[in-house]
Parts: C-alpha cells; sequence; structure tokens
C-alpha cells in the first residue's frame, strides 16, 4: 500500500497507486491521481483535477494544479485541470497551473526536467524530454515541442510557440515563435542553430545540413517572408525542411527575426 507520511493531508478522493510514497508535510485535495513508482518528498501541494503519471518525482514546495492566474476564471472552478504524464522530475517551488477550460487540461509530457523556480501557466502544452533550467517562466497557453531546453531566467510570451529541439539561452526573452531546432540567442533573435543538441539527438549530417540551409534561407538570404518561404519549398521533400516549413505556415504570432533581420513570418 502506499507509503504516507503521518504528517501529510491527502483527501478521501485521491488515488494512489500501490507504491507511492508521500513524503512529510505534503497536501493532496481535490480530485488527484499519482500513478506507480511516484514519490512526494515532502512539503508538496497538488490541487486537482490533477493526473500524474508513473515515475515522477516532486521535491519540496512544488505546488502542482492550482487556479490558473487568470481574472476571468473563478478560482474555485475545477475546469479540466492538468494531466502530467511520467518520469518528470519537478525540483523545489515549481508551479505548473490547472486549464482555463472544461474540455483540455494543461498537459505534460514525459521524462521532463523542471528545475527550482520554473513555472507553467495555465493551458500550457509541454512535449516530452525537455529542460528548463532555473527560474523559466512559460506564460499561458505556450506550446513546447520535444526536446527543448530552455535557459535559466527565460520568460515565454503567452500563445508562443517553441519547435522540437530548439535551445534558448539563459535570462532571454521569446514573445515569437521560434522554429525547430533554432537557437534563441538573443531576446527574440534566432542567432543560430541547436547543432550540438542535434547531434546529441543523433540526427545524422544531411538532416543538419537542411536546418543549416533552413536558417539561412530565412535569416541571411535577405528575402521577405514570402520569398523565403517559396525558397524553402524547393526543398519540401526533405524531411526537416518540411517540419520547418509547416511550423512557419501555422505561426500566428509570427517567427523570430534573426540578429539584424526584420523578417517576422508569415504574422
Amino acid at each position: 500500500m502506499p507509503e504516507i507520511h503521518p504528517t501529510a493531508i491527502v483527501d478521501a478522493e485521491v488515488e494512489l497507486a500501490e507504491d507511492v510514497v508521500v513524503g512529510p508535510h505534503c497536501v493532496l485535495s481535490g480530485s488527484v491521481r499519482v500513478g506507480a513508482g511516484s514519490k512526494l518528498v515532502g512539503h508538496v501541494y497538488l490541487n486537482g483535477p490533477l493526473t500524474l503519471g508513473e515515475g515522477n518525482r516532486v521535491y519540496p514546495f512544488a505546488t502542482l494544479g492550482f487556479a490558473p492566474q487568470d481574472f476571468k476564471w473563478e478560482p474555485e472552478r475545477p475546469g479540466a485541470g492538468l494531466s502530467i504524464g511520467d518520469g518528470n522530475v519537478f525540483r523545489e517551488s515549481v508551479t505548473i497551473h490547472r486549464a482555463t477550460s472544461d474540455d483540455e487540461p494543461t498537459r505534460i509530457g514525459h521524462r521532463n526536467y523542471w528545475m527550482v523556480n520554473s513555472h507553467a501557466g495555465h493551458d500550457c502544452r509541454i512535449a516530452d524530454d525537455c529542460v528548463f533550467a532555473n527560474g523559466v517562466l512559460l506564460a499561458g497557453s505556450v506550446d513546447v515541442e520535444r526536446g527543448v531546453v530552455v535557459g535559466g531566467g527565460t520568460a515565454i510570451h503567452q500563445h508562443c510557440r517553441i519547435g522540437r529541439g530548439a535551445l534558448l539561452s539563459g535570462t532571454m526573452g521569446l514573445n515569437r515563435d521560434l522554429p525547430p531546432f533554432f537557437m534563441l540567442t538573443g531576446s527574440n533573435i534566432a542567432g543560430s542553430i541547436n547543432v550540438v543538441g542535434m547531434r546529441r539527438a543523433g540526427m545524422p549530417g544531411s538532416d543538419i545540413d537542411d536546418v543549416k540551409w533552413a536558417f539561412k534561407t530565412l535569416y541571411r538570404r535577405g528575402l521577405s517572408s514570402a520569398g523565403a518561404l517559396e525558397e524553402l519549398r524547393t526543398r519540401a521533400d526533405r524531411p526537416r525542411v518540411a517540419e520547418c516549413i509547416a511550423f512557419v505556415e501555422a505561426s500566428k504570432r509570427g517567427i523570430v527575426p534573426g540578429r539584424g533581420d526584420s523578417i517576422r513570418g508569415t504574422g
């Protein structure tokens, strides 16, 4: 049966897998489900509706599933809540809020690492294998694709999208969309591509070359947004180029400019 410290407070409607560990002074309230192998180290607050998958580790003073910071949302209204996958780590004082929706929860995927004081607002959608360093701030409705790394103290504006495998330097700001495998090297500046990350992920050299070409086409050839897209489409048969095209075409905020460039994507 679950190991629950005598100082913990666990509501009757909370569901715990057999080997879950609930440490000292934790408070689990509302409709909360915690999967096998998960450990709440101590002083952890979980508020439902919340599903926490298997093999998660939550450190002291992390608060998951509390009401969104939205004046339009009644704090006591549960909504669709927060859904968290497997194998995540939430270090001290991480905060992730539930959705401002009755249909779709805030979603956190698998194997993400959330460092101290990082935050994700309501309705965020985080994929798998991402790293958020200390003090990272994700506003509401931010979409983060797989394998993204965000440096400490970086702030992401609401409704921004971050493409797969992107890297954001620390203490930066982002209020546009950052395409897959690109690097944010200044606030709202895509200055390079994440070559090291692509190599570590085992991406073949031909794919890395295609990302380099896409980056240069968008930012180094003096093309307009429409002209850059047309040029990208000449190599749409290449998977990484096609991924970049799809990301840019779907952008509502526009993509970040390159250093010294004024291109804003399709927005």
